[in-house]
């Protein structure tokens, strides 16, 4: 495999840090080839404007982004991070959960790499999407490190439950340009991890790894699949008895 570890975190000697460092020992060891974008150590700009672009003509911020990409002239740190995953068939999002949702820094590395005419289209432009798209046939996981407890973030915990929490990175920015979204990798309890729950952690971690060709991704529904409307609702009766929220856009 071609792994493109995407990693987030200001501290290398972290819990995501570690499980970072485990990850890409495991994949090399097993033969795969691996290429870590860590953002922090790059001074990842966290922040998408017009200087991203070079000169467009286009003033409207997402279809210039679309004319840059077009054009060729998006800044070098943009095009060097598309091409890494366009070469990768998995990738792997290494990061802490802060305050219910990713970093800044890689929800900044997601608004800038993932631009018009790249992972999605506008203003006519058609790029299939949800299932579909420039990264279709990849791969990705999550690995979260979640300081609460797991059972404040159960179906009946006060944080929701944790699937509900990654939708929007499972299904908003993974699936919708293409990739196959694995069960995430989720460690609860990380403000403190001592050296023998940190050894079964990374075990389970390496096992986890060893299986990523053969674990079953996420059955998220296919907009071109047949089971929304033209207004892009889940047609009624294809859900699965019970469901609501979040559950309706997986199948069974």
């Amino acid at each position: 495999m071609k792994v493109l570890i995407v990693y987030a975190h200001p501290e290398p000697d972290s819990l995501t840090g570690a499980l970072k460092d485990v990850a890409v020992e495991r994949l090399r060891a097993e033969g795969h080839e691996v290429r870590v974008s860590d953002l922090y150590a790059m001074d990842w700009k966290a922040h998408a404007d017009a200087a991203d672009f070079g000169e467009v003509a286009e003033t409207n911020f997402m279809l210039a982004s679309g004319e840059a990409f077009e054009n060729g002239t998006l800044s070098a740190d943009i095009r060097n991070e598309q091409e890494k995953l366009l070469w990768a068939d998995t990738v792997l999002l290494h990061f802490p959960l802060w305050w219910f949702s990713m970093p800044a820094m890689l929800k900044g590395w997601v608004d800038r790499v993932f631009t018009c005419g790249f992972a999605y289209g506008a203003g006519g432009t058609a790029i299939p999407r949800y299932g579909d798209g420039v990264l279709a046939g990849r791969r990705a996981m999550l690995v979260v490190a979640v300081g609460g407890r797991e059972p404040a973030y159960s179906e009946r915990g006060i944080n929701g439950p944790i699937e509900d929490l990654l939708f929007p990175i499972h299904h908003g920015i993974l699936y919708y340009p293409g990739m196959d979204v694995l069960p995430p990798f989720v460690v609860h309890g990380a403000i403190r991890v001592d050296d023998d729950r940190f050894a079964a952690i990374a075990d389970e971690l390496r096992e986890r790894l060893s299986s990523l060709d053969r674990t079953e991704p996420i059955r998220y529904r296919r907009q071109a699949g047949g089971d929304y409307d033209r207004g892009l609702r889940l047609e009624p009766g294809r859900e699965s008895p019970g469901s609501a929220g979040f559950e309706l856009h997986v199948t069974s």
